[in-house]
């Protein structure tokens, strides 16, 4: 089935409130992922945030796109959009999706694709990284689920840009310990010279 590129476009500002208002009705779970849910670990908005990114697990994004069923959606990948059909699911290498209600209507959501082994979160860059799921989504005040900032990070950790840098700064100090040593070895793991790794090891409050 032949599928349709387009150029980028622009980005609606949304918030995370939005999420919940536009999926409501979806039975799959989901969260809010990026900037945004660092932002809701730290009960504040730091910065001015560009997208919405929303967090679901590659099984269930059937039944979260039949909640925007007569959205555009398309899959993101190396630069480049490409018409996902209705009804058909993302390509394995794919792992966003950007979604809009019309082609004249900025973007609205990113889809984030997570991988899971039954009820264990798989980190795709490395498998051997897993966590039950009950442990990588959280929950605000005010019943916005969001990824558990120390899994943010490690995705924000492949290719740090300087807000991810100046995340990582901040989001630090505010880590539980177990969540620092947890990140601390994914990273040894994925990324052995990572210069977060020092930082982590050397925190004030260290591993204790």
């Amino acid at each position: 089935m032949p599928k349709d590129t387009v150029a980028e476009g622009s980005w609606r500002t949304l918030e995370p409130t939005d999420a919940a208002n536009l999926l409501a009705s979806s039975e799959a779970p989901w969260w809010i992922a990026g900037g945004w849910a660092l932002d809701l670990f730290r009960g504040t908005r730091t910065r001015p945030h560009t997208d919405l990114d929303v967090g679901v697990l590659r099984r269930d994004v059937a039944s979260v796109l039949r909640t925007l069923s007569i959205w555009e959606v398309f899959e993101a990948k190396d630069g480049r959009l490409t018409r996902l059909a209705a009804g058909c699911a993302p390509s394995r290498d794919v792992h966003s999706l950007w979604c809009r209600p019309t082609a004249t209507d900025p973007w609205t959501i990113e889809l984030v694709l997570d991988e899971a082994d039954g009820d264990t979160w798989v980190y795709r860059r490395e498998s051997r990284i897993r966590r039950p799921m009950s442990t990588v989504v959280r929950q605000s005040p005010d019943r916005l689920r969001y990824l558990a900032p120390e899994i943010q990070l490690l995705y924000k950790s492949k290719a740090p840009r300087e807000r991810d840098e100046a995340d990582f700064a901040q989001i630090c100090p505010l880590l539980a310990a177990d969540a620092r040593r947890w990140l601390h070895d994914a990273l040894e793991l994925t990324t052995p010279d990572h210069k977060w790794i020092a930082v982590l090891r050397d925190s004030e409050a260290g591993f204790q």
